[in-house]
């Protein structure tokens, strides 16, 4: 089974949907529905701001721009609450508004390398969210990459040549011409499948259905 997941690395709702797709995956492999060795994950680049500049700026005022006064404590109270089971530990209070488009093209050459994208995804969600990261800077993609078992070497001359750039926007190409219109959206076998961060029974559900339809 092949699954394609678009998301971006500042998405909360994309950590949370990340975590809870292992959960799912974890459970199905433990009663034998589907071998985690079965499970081929694809990791898609889709910006939810591609605007933002290449500097840091304040994340509350960008989204209370977007979504009006008070929405920034609203949305980050339910996330920080749904999180927690998880074991996500959202600091909205350290995280700023920041340019990922550099975070994607990693993500993207991390594809042909012996550890995968899923350690790197993994540790970019939490330096962004738990530490408060910039992950826009090359140094900092760098030295996550090396904590994700990647070669820090390697992922800095991917940051300096432009490796990847390619592969990120035929991702963003597709993901229109499949009509996704937000993250983090699930395709399995080439079928859009499970929209948004879904719980784990729903997961575990969906993915029995199409196995069954095989």
């Amino acid at each position: 089974m092949r699954i394609d997941i678009w998301s971006d690395v500042i998405c909360p709702w994309c950590y949370l949907g990340s975590r809870r797709l292992d959960a799912a995956l974890d459970r199905m492999d433990a009663d034998g529905t589907l071998a985690r060795g079965d499970v081929d994950l694809h990791w898609r680049a889709f910006e939810l701001d591609p605007r933002a500049s290449a500097a840091p700026t304040d994340l509350r005022a960008a989204l209370e721009r977007k979504y009006g006064p008070g929405s920034f404590d609203a949305m980050t109270a339910r996330l920080t609450a749904l999180g927690a089971p998880e074991g996500i530990d959202y600091r909205f209070d350290l995280a700023r508004r920041v340019n990922t488009f550099d975070a994607h093209r990693l993500i993207a050459w991390a594809a042909g390398q012996e550890s995968g994208q899923g350690p790197l995804v993994e540790r970019l969600f939490r330096a962004y969210f738990t530490e408060g990261a910039d992950i826009s800077d090359a140094i900092a993609l760098t030295r996550l990459a090396g904590e994700a078992g990647l070669d820090p070497v390697a992922a800095g001359e991917v940051l300096a040549d432009g490796t990847g750039a390619d592969e990120v926007r035929a991702d963003e190409t597709e993901a229109r011409e499949t009509g996704l219109t937000g993250v983090p959206a699930f395709v399995v076998d080439g079928r859009p499948a499970i929209p948004g961060a879904q719980e784990v029974d729903h997961i575990v559900r969906v993915l029995t259905r199409m196995l069954d339809r095989r």
